[in-house]
């Protein structure tokens, strides 16, 4: 599924293949038993014996009887994009703790063979599109963490580390640059080592273009 070639190219594949995924992914859930299911995704079980966890920030319900996910507070289902994801996650999840060590995507499966295409709509689309540098990227990563659990990091000029799901964390590392030397700024998206535990090479990739996207929109909107 992952290509060298824009993020459109690899989501769209993505979508092309999620009526299969999601019908496989709940029918392997049906066969484990609800303990084992939050145990290993670290996800919650409500009153009603359905599942709640946060993607990017949202909240949503997962039924415990069809597997269906629908947004926390709304009777109606997820795009599928968004439950294909969730439902992955949940499959894969297997209870690995989590290291707080950061590999960059090169180390993740596969990762080295698409780098690259990776760091261009991510690290790199964040550089290009971020407006105001730094000090920009400080409040956009507040705002976005304050809703992903968001923490500072003591790597590069900037970094910024979030839960994008209960057990995959992402990093954000920016450094500002120096003009008179000929650096230009540059930021890159990290990845906890344990991430490949719960999700395949490509949905992270995905997860990490999500993440980027809304760091963008948080510092156009902001003041």
């Amino acid at each position: 599924m992952l290509q060298n070639s824009k993020p459109t190219s690899q989501i769209q594949q993505w979508y092309d293949k999620l009526a299969p995924v999601v019908a496989e992914a709940r029918a392997t859930l049906k066969q484990v038993t609800p303990a084992k299911l939050v145990l290993r995704s670290g996800c919650i079980q409500d009153t009603d014996g359905n599942y709640r966890l946060a993607l990017l920030g949202q909240e949503y319900v997962v039924s415990a009887t069809d597997f269906s996910v629908r947004w926390a507070g709304d009777e109606r289902e997820a795009p599928s994009f968004f439950q294909s994801l969730i439902l992955t996650y949940l499959v894969m999840a297997d209870g690995t703790t989590p290291s707080s060590r950061w590999i960059g995507f090169r180390e993740l499966p596969n990762g080295m063979f698409y780098v690259q295409a990776f760091d261009g709509y991510s690290g790199g689309r964040l550089v290009r599109e971020l407006p105001g540098g730094i000090a920009t990227f400080r409040r956009a990563a507040e705002a976005v963490g304050a809703k992903m659990e968001g923490r500072p990091l003591d790597i590069g000029d900037a970094g910024y580390a979030f839960t994008v799901l209960p057990r995959i964390h992402m990093a954000v590392i920016y450094w500002d640059g120096d003009e008179e030397d000929g650096f230009p700024p540059q930021a890159r998206v990290l990845f906890e080592d344990t991430a490949a535990c719960y999700m395949p090479t490509d949905g992270l990739a995905i997860l990490g273009s999500q993440l980027v996207s809304r760091l963008l929109k948080a510092a156009k909107s902001s003041p």
